[in-house]
This record gives structure tokens, C-alpha cells and sequence, in this order.
């Protein structure tokens, strides 16, 4: 898989979602990702509030710059980010393109 965190999402409406053998291909170039409940998925955890919501914020930025938005669940010193893509009911690329690029913000 070329490098996702070069990537740009891309509108899917009326695509199908990714195949469980393509999630299953597609899973080791996130690393500490999992598919929880159906969605992309990963604990975060900083040593104060203040990184965390630094954190946050910059997680929101990608958002906003891919048009793709994860559920954020934030407490005092750890987020979780999941993803999934509404609009083909299931997981999409575009689900582990902006997982890389929340990773490469603690890289």
C-alpha cells in the first residue's frame, strides 16, 4: 500500500465499503489500530490535559483539511479516535489515510 499519509480523502458517496480481506490488508500500515464495533480505532494517551487537548486540536485540523471526521472520545490524559466512513456504511481508505496522518502527528 503506497504511503497513506500523502494522501488526500476522496469523496465515496455510492461506494462500497472496504472488504473485510482488504481491511485485513490494509490494518498493519496503522500500527496499534484495530477494528472495534466496526470502526478504526486507537487509545491516545499524553501525560497532562493540556497535551491531550493539543492533541485534539490538531487530530480536528486534519479533519477539517481531509473533509473526514473521527469520533473523539477525550478524557484528562488520553483520546480515542475512531473512524468510519458514513457514506458507504463501513470502513473506506479514507478511514486509514487520516488514521496515518493522526499517527505522524507524534512521529
Amino acid at each position: 500500500m503506497d504511503d497513506l499519509v500523502s494522501r488526500h480523502c476522496l469523496a465515496l458517496e455510492g461506494e462500497a465499503a472496504m472488504a473485510e480481506d482488504d481491511v485485513a490488508r490494509a490494518l498493519p500500515h496503522v500500527v496499534g489500530w484495530s477494528v472495534v464495533d466496526g470502526m478504526l480505532h486507537k487509545r491516545f494517551t499524553f501525560q497532562d490535559f493540556h497535551r491531550t487537548m493539543a492533541f485534539v486540536n490538531a487530530a480536528a485540523w486534519i479533519a477539517h483539511q481531509q473533509d473526514h471526521h473521527p469520533d473523539l472520545i477525550v478524557g484528562y490524559n488520553a483520546c480515542t479516535v475512531r473512524y468510519a466512513t458514513h457514506s458507504v456504511g463501513g470502513l473506506s481508505i479514507n478511514d486509514f489515510i487520516c488514521a496515518a496522518k493522526v499517527d505522524a502527528l507524534l512521529d
